[in-house]
């Protein structure tokens, strides 16, 4: 699908800062330097980066190089990003065990521990309006979402608590259901969708102002989520099951159209099983092998032999390409954004969008596709910006 070319207006450009009249160099007409440029004017948010359970065990500085992840200073920076999306997340055996309101704080703290360090590299961002607050100041926003709704553990003060504290966003579940939702992955459909007491979550995130994440649940819990719900919702970190069938995890078309005229918007994940069925059926195959093999095998071993054997099929930019192409042509280009899941898949990101440095990559290939500038500006950030404000604008109301 091609889309007319068209030059950006002042305002779209800059939401932000505003820009001068004349402008300070010539346009790039070449897709891949246009693209560098538009990377450091346009605003780039990413909502779903697991910078703080990736540093939960092992610190690293990411206000300088810190080649343990996907994600630092000098690379968000060179990639022109923004405003990442940091995943508190906690995982689903906590549900049980209990311990999650803890680590969740903990994570929060971790996050503003980067601010207190780097100030004038980082800020936190409680309101859609800090963004370009931020991009003036020439600082990163870090904006949180909760992956996995655990911590709430029951108590709608505990929610609110969460937002004081900052998160915008909640993945209701995650691999398993709890005491919210049913996840995508849990053959053990609990609830049959949301318990009573997701219900009134949905409600008193509407209330309050947070953005209800759809990733990871169930088609039944979407559905009734989009039925209760108030305010548009997100996927912040999902594609699309028409290219990898069978795949509960992404969405399929019927979801997506729900989801456009709810006034959401998905998120496309980068990683590979996400993207591509290779990947999907690789990853699959190899549990199935890991879990044949003689009791004691060491997985980290068994994974490189393995590896040898049967070769990665990683995603590309085009492939990630097709998932955004395939949302425009299905819904409109209103509704689709990026999620890229950093620090999050391991290695199984697709070549060419390899960590937080290749944004420029991916507005390079959607020049070439023929998308114009106020296009990729909505997805790069516009999108979700749209959503944020619904949301805080129907608390205030």
């Amino acid at each position: 699908m091609k889309h007319q070319t068209s030059l950006m207006t002042c305002a779209s450009l800059l939401l932000l800062a505003g820009c001068s009249s004349t402008p300070s160099s010539v346009t790039a007409t070449d897709p891949a330097t246009r693209a560098q440029q538009l990377a450091q004017q346009l605003l780039i948010v990413d909502t779903h980066i697991d910078v703080p359970y990736r540093l939960k065990d092992k610190w690293e500085d990411v206000s300088v190089s810190a080649p343990g992840g996907e994600f630092d200073y000098p690379r968000a920076k060179a990639g022109g990003l923004n405003a990442p999306f940091m995943s508190v997340y906690i995982p689903s055996s906590l549900e049980k065990k209990g311990g999650g309101y803890l680590l969740a704080n903990q994570l929060i703290d971790s996050m503003e521990a980067i601010v207190g360090r780097a100030p004038d590299k980082f800020a936190m961002a409680h309101h859609s309006s800090d963004l370009a607050l931020h991009f003036k100041q020439g600082k990163i926003s870090l904006a949180l979402g909760m992956e996995n709704g655990t911590p709430i553990e029951g108590k709608l003060e505990n929610l609110q608590h969460f937002y004081q504290r900052g998160i915008r966003y909640v993945t209701l579940a995650h691999s398993e259901s709890n005491h919210i939702a049913d996840s995508s992955y849990d053959l053990r459909r609990r609830w049959q969708g949301l318990s009573p007491f997701g219900e009134q979550v949905v409600a008193e995130m509407n209330r309050l102002g947070m953005m209800i994440d759809i990733s990871h649940v169930s088609d039944q819990a979407f559905y009734q989520v989009i039925k209760l719900t108030k305010t548009p919702v997100i996927a912040s970190h999902s594609s699309l099951r028409a290219f990898v069938p069978g795949f509960e995890r992404n969405m399929d078309d019927a979801m997506v159209q729900a989801l456009a005229k709810n006034g959401g918007v998905i998120q496309i994940n980068f990683g590979s099983s996400f993207v591509v069925s290779q990947a999907n059926q690789w990853g699959l195959q190899f549990k199935a092998a890991l879990a044949a093999a003689p009791k004691g095998t060491d997985e980290k071993s068994f994974r490189a032999a393995y590896l040898k054997q049967y070769p990665y099929p990683f995603a590309n930019v085009d492939t990630v390409l097709d998932h955004i192409d395939y949302v425009t042509k299905l819904v409109g280009v209103d509704y689709v954004g990026i999620g890229s899941d950093y620090d999050g898949v391991g290695d199984s990101l697709p070549e060419g969008l390899k960590d937080v440095s290749t944004y420029p990559n991916l507005i390079a290939g959607l020049l070439r596709r023929g998308y114009s500038e106020a296009e990729i500006e909505k997805i790069m950030s516009g999108n979700l910006l749209r959503v944020w404000r619904a949301v805080e604008a129907h608390a205030k109301s």
